[in-house]
């Protein structure tokens, strides 16, 4: 019961750390999905064609990637405290390029510059978190707990975007981007003149200095040694089967996510109603996500992994051999929303904290993350042209084939799983 209390009090002690690192994540999913909510208000706005849409949706993608891999270097460079408190500084300067983005140059300058310092700071913020906690447990509390406020983005982004979608030309887009750049510098102030925070990260590098001393003479754990050691067989089939799993996937969802409310208004769906629907399907996500949550430990894990695939499958193929009209692809959305979140980004994190050491995580984690990001931006260059109404159904085909695949990696996981004992 002590012992309870005492976890429970020091988690309410670092929780405001956990929100001002959370709210990150809320610029994260805002620049993403607030660009994707008023592609097509910039597109009218500023006249651009279906082209450029797909470059600027593409170049976003690239910049998160990229910065998302560059963290590491960038903590070492100029200091993990320095890039905790900084970042969003420089993110609300991309976003006020896209403000007042008079061209489509200076859009997509602004979108790789927001872009860029957006994927430099969520795992920045994941590793402030972990620096400053006193223990493992609470490091992981604090950090569960910033989970919700990606999805707080995702729906600020749609409500703000669907408030001003009966704006003319390119006026809600940027009323929406104005808002992330205030937002962002209010986290920045915050994170960096409170002193309640600079007591934080002082204690937390006395803590690293103390646990680097008792361990630097022991032999340290890397992904070479654990890749290509003893056990590599088992390792590398399980990162191949991961890998898989996640790009297929994820190039499904990049596409729904980036490119939602751009199939919509190709469908003749008012900018109103696309942004609406945005905002009553991510609802749907989030009642998934939180049951997905409670399985991600138990016995029926994998139960709702084959019903995620399952109806992703249906939801695709359905899109392929039917009607392409408005209403179909509304509800197929819906239904992908839901196996999505049942079987996707959250169980390829499960999967990956599970497979391997503890001291590798983060950094397969970005591996495979990095990769499928740019694999995602690569895609999207192209994927205007294979939304609209002329060739959607033959998309849709191609996408019923990526989540067999998908799905045929995922079952190898889970036979790996069992045949390593992995879930103890």
């Amino acid at each position: 019961m002590i012992n309870t209390q005492t976890e429970s009090n020091l988690v309410k002690k670092y929780q405001p750390l956990a929100i001002a690192a959370g709210l990150g994540s809320v610029l994260g999913s805002g620049i993403i999905v607030g660009m994707s909510a008023t592609i097509t208000v910039w597109q009218v706005g500023l006249h651009l064609s279906n082209g450029q849409v797909g470059v600027i949706s593409g170049a976003l993608t690239f910049a998160i990637a990229i910065g998302s891999m560059l963290a590491g270097w960038t903590t070492k460079t100029f200091g993990l405290v320095r890039s905790f408190n900084w970042m969003n500084l420089f993110y609300a300067i991309g976003a006020f390029i896209c403000v007042f983005a008079p061209n489509y140059i200076t859009l997509l300058i602004g979108a790789i510059w927001t872009g860029f310092t957006s994927g430099l700071d969520l795992p920045i913020s994941l590793t402030m978190i972990s620096h400053d906690a006193p223990d493992d447990k609470t490091s992981s509390k604090l950090i569960a707990s910033t989970q919700i406020f990606w999805q707080v983005g995702v729906f600020a982004s749609y409500g703000a975007a669907f408030i001003v979608s009966k704006l003319s030309g390119a006026t809600g887009a940027r009323i929406v981007f104005t808002c992330l750049a205030i937002f962002a510098l209010i986290i920045w102030a915050w994170r960096t003149f409170s002193h309640k925070f600079r007591a934080f990260h002082t204690a937390g590098e006395q803590r690293r200095i103390e646990r680097e001393n008792q361990t630097g003479n022991q032999e340290k754990v890397s992904v070479k040694n654990t890749l290509l050691g003893h056990n590599k067989k088992m390792y590398l089939q399980m990162l191949a089967s991961i890998m898989i799993f996640y790009i297929c996937w994820n190039l499904l969802a990049n596409t729904f996510g980036q490119f939602q409310t751009f199939m919509l208004v190709q469908a003749k769906a008012s900018q109103t109603f696309a942004t609406g629907a945005g905002l009553i399907l991510n609802f749907v996500s989030l009642f998934a996500t939180m049951a997905f949550a409670k399985a991600a430990g138990g016995q029926y894990r994998n139960t709702f992994f084959f019903f995620g695939m399952l109806i992703q499958f249906i939801s695709m193929f359905s899109l392929a051999i039917l009607s392409h009209a408005l209403w179909p692809i509304v509800i197929a959305i819906g239904v992908m929303s839901i196996g999505s979140n049942v079987a996707g980004e959250a169980i390829y994190k499960v999967w990956t904290q599970e497979a391997f050491p503890i001291e590798i995580r983060s950094s397969l984690q970005g591996f495979i993350g990095g990769f499928s990001r740019f694999l995602c931006g690569l895609f999207a260059i192209i994927t205007p042209a294979l939304v609209v109404q002329s060739v959607i159904k033959v998309t849709m085909f191609g996408f019923s084939g990526m989540i067999i695949i998908a799905f045929i990696a995922g079952m190898a996981m889970v036979h790996l799983e069992n045949k390593y004992d992995i879930r103890k």
